[in-house]
Formats: structure tokens, C-alpha cells, sequence
């Protein structure tokens, strides 16, 4: 696939000011595409590049995709284009090898070589080290780095490939993804989901503990991928003794994480201005998971989205305008 190159329509600039925007995405696989309707919105809405508007985007999993393609640059309908083309592809694969050879097909054909060095905003990627079960998060400057500033290169000198394949691996779906720091060191990852679906805390610690921002100067916008319905499954009616089946377990923990991790935020971070997206469906039709693969279901889903959107209109102008 060729480099995206075109002149954009996004021509508003705004002035410097002492906000600290942040942007953090979810994961949740093919249910990514709930993110890019609510991010299409907002991104019509300032009429700018999402990377000018936003300080820190955090993003694990598929909203690592995400965070990586806005922070280097790409407007959310080419991100779209890439999603349309490549999800379903990693999706219908019916074995993990399978998954896993599509998923880093996707990473290498869309990001190429590029490094954490070419991004053009503060960036995050969540990953999950496999021996060591601690957090592992890609990042492009030095002004974020929490410790080891003196031996910091960006993203640990990976690819950004590697990092976002890292972070989108769901174990058992897809195999671990074993990255080469330029230290030399060979680690083992995993999905960050493990750790951090919902990584609004880290972002918001890299804004206060290494950017030395002020919690009022923060605003905080925290994008997920929607709750909804389980899809009736033909092989749960035959194994009946299983409460549930393996895609439904990894999606709940998910879940669960996503919901504790926003809920400690409120504890330790209440008065910083957050705005989250992320709305519950609950008619049959919407019954979807994260391994999703028809388009039909996924353009609904950003259809969704969008409508998220709205009621939060007035708040989100006040935040970023």
C-alpha cells in the first residue's frame, strides 16, 4: 500500500493555551470502529487535525492503531479506509496463526519502518510484558518518560509495527509478539487489554507526573468502544456445560477492566475534566464482539458512534475549542 498523500480540508489553527489535551482510545478489537464514529465527529467538529489538538493520545489494542495512525498525522476517514480493508481480513481467520500472520501483515503494510520518532504529538501504546505480567507502554518523547530518561529512546527503539501488533495480540487469539529493544533486550507481549483497555489513568499520569501539569489545565477525553449484547453463538446450544466460550471470557475480562480502570480514575482523579464515550446497546441487532468481521455489522457500529457524538456536543466544544 502506497503512503497516503493528499491536501487536507482540516484548516482551522488554534492558539497555543496552557491546556493539556488528552485523548485516550480503548480496546476492543473490531469494535474499533465504534471510536472512529465518535472521532469523526470531533474531528469535524474543530475542523483540525486531530494530532494539532490534542497534547497526549493514549490508545491500547485497536486504539493503539488508532492513536499511532492520528499521531502521525492521518485524518480518521483514511484510518477508516484502512479498517474497512483490513480488519475483516485479520477477523475471518479461523486459526491463531492465522490471525497473527494477517495482524502483523496489517502493521507492516501500514506502518512501514516508521519509528516513535516521527510522530507529531505525545503518544502512548499499552503492551503487557508475558514473564514479568507489568505493563509496557510505547512512547515517542523523552518529557514522558517516568524514569531512565538518561537511556530513553523512543518507543524502546521499535518499530511502531511491532509495538501496535504487541498491543492488539489478544492471547489465546493471537500468538505473543516478541520485540528487540535497541538495548538489545528480547521481551514478550501481549494485548495491553491485560493491563489497561481503558488507559485514561496512564495518560493522565504521564500528564501530571512527567509533564508537571496542573490537574486544572487538564481536559481529558476518553473514548471507548461501546457495551453491547452478546452474539448468540450456534456452538454454545451444544456445549451447554461451558458457561462461557473463549471469545466471550476474553471479552468480559476486557470489560471488567475497562470499567475498574475508569473507576479508580474517578477515585484518584476526580477533579480532572473528563468527558467519556462509551454507550450501552442493548437491542439484539447490535449483538457484537470484538472479532467481528462483517462489514455491514461494523458500519453500524460507527454509525453508533457518531450518535454518541452528539449529546456530548457542547461539553467536548468547551474542552477542545
Amino acid at each position: 500500500m502506497q503512503e497516503i498523500q493528499k491536501i487536507s480540508t482540516l484548516t482551522t489553527e488554534y492558539p497555543s493555551d496552557s491546556r493539556c489535551r488528552i485523548l485516550s482510545l480503548d480496546g476492543g478489537g473490531a469494535k474499533g470502529f465504534y471510536t472512529l464514529g465518535v472521532l469523526k465527529e470531533i474531528e469535524a467538529m474543530l475542523n483540525c487535525p486531530l494530532y494539532k489538538r490534542f497534547d497526549i493520545i493514549f490508545g491500547t489494542s485497536t486504539g493503539a492503531i488508532i492513536a499511532t495512525l492520528i499521531a502521525l498525522g492521518y485524518e480518521v476517514d483514511e484510518i477508516h479506509s484502512l479498517y474497512k480493508e483490513h480488519v475483516p481480513k485479520v477477523m475471518s481467520c479461523r486459526t491463531r496463526s492465522g490471525r497473527t500472520a494477517a495482524l502483523k501483515s496489517l502493521a507492516h503494510e501500514v506502518f512501514k519502518e516508521k519509528t516513535f520518532a516521527d510522530v507529531k504529538t505525545g503518544i502512548g501504546v499499552v503492551t503487557t510484558k508475558w514473564m514479568s505480567e507489568r505493563p509496557m507502554i510505547f512512547k515517542g518523547n523523552v518529557k514522558q518518560a517516568h524514569g531512565s530518561v538518561g537511556t530513553f529512546a523512543p518507543g524502546f527503539g521499535v518499530l511502531i509495527a511491532d509495538a501496535v501488533q504487541a498491543s492488539c495480540s489478544a492471547f489465546p487469539f493471537f500468538e505473543r509478539t516478541t520485540v528487540t529493544t535497541s538495548a538489545g533486550d528480547k521481551v514478550e507481549l501481549l494485548d495491553g487489554g491485560y493491563c489497561a483497555n481503558n488507559p485514561t489513568l496512564y495518560a493522565i499520569a504521564d500528564a501530571v507526573a512527567a509533564l508537571k501539569k496542573d490537574r486544572s489545565d487538564l481536559r481529558v477525553v476518553s473514548v471507548g468502544v461501546g457495551v453491547y449484547p452478546d452474539p448468540n453463538k450456534w456452538y454454545m446450544k451444544i456445549v451447554k456445560r461451558i458457561p462461557f466460550n473463549s471469545i466471550e471470557l476474553l471479552q468480559k475480562t476486557l470489560e471488567i477492566n475497562t470499567q475498574s480502570m475508569d473507576q479508580l480514575r474517578t477515585i484518584l482523579f476526580r477533579d480532572v475534566p473528563t468527558i467519556r464515550v462509551s454507550d450501552t446497546f442493548e437491542r439484539p441487532e447490535m449483538a457484537t464482539d470484538l472479532m467481528e468481521h462483517n462489514l455491514d455489522k461494523l458500519n453500524v457500529l460507527r454509525q453508533r458512534g457518531r450518535e454518541s457524538f452528539a449529546p456530548r456536543e457542547d461539553q467536548l466544544k468547551e474542552f477542545l475549542m
